[in-house]
């Protein structure tokens, strides 16, 4: 979905697990469906942790997207397998009041804590509105790294940002013109 969507807006991209051209890749985007450990266990067998470690201290962009994000935290609570640390929190499984339901699934909007070029041009929306399909959330160390936050019941961290690792918990490949501007904005501007 995610390769489709950036083929719709005008740009290539590969779908990869081959560390050279990993470590060739001017950019990267690590996405993520199903659960934490399964995900931390593909990237050890495929000996890709370090190499995506080694490709975000070097400062090449790299976008988490959905449990991609999560990977980009030190842990999970939906696991025991430790993340990839990039940016230092944990993720919780979300413990709503009654009238909110498990997983947090549908549209909604994202509050920006902070300017980032991921969501440079977003003014331009009334309101700007994601996808979203996940039952934990990042719960960051350091809340200089929230970028954004997303009510549902709750605020809770819905973009993250450390240098040039960032992370969105909804989906752009399926959020319509937002998610378009979103990843246009990462493969352009970051």
């Amino acid at each position: 979905s995610i390769h489709n969507m950036i083929k719709k807006i005008g740009f290539q991209s590969e779908i990869t697990d081959n560390a050279e051209r990993i470590r060739a890749a001017s950019k990267i985007i690590l996405p993520g469906v199903g659960a934490f450990d399964k995900a931390m266990s593909n990237l050890e067998n495929l000996n890709l942790i370090e190499l995506i470690r080694q490709k975000a201290t070097a400062k090449t962009p790299l976008l988490g997207i959905c449990l991609g994000m999560q990977l980009l935290a030190n842990g999970s609570e939906e696991g025991v397998l430790p993340g990839l640390g990039l940016i230092p929190g944990k993720v919780k499984q979300f413990v709503l009041s009654s009238g909110y339901k498990v997983p947090h699934m549908g549209w909604n909007t994202v509050d920006y804590e902070q300017e980032s070029p991921l969501f440079e041009g977003f003014e331009r929306f009334e309101e700007a509105r994601f996808y979203f399909v996940h039952s934990y959330h990042f719960v960051c160390d350091d809340e200089r790294h929230i970028l954004g936050r997303t009510d549902y019941g709750a605020a809770f961290t819905s973009a993250v940002q450390s240098a040039q690792v960032y992370g969105v918990q909804f989906h752009p490949e399926k959020s319509h013109k937002f998610g378009m501007q979103l990843l246009k904005n990462f493969i352009e501007l970051v």
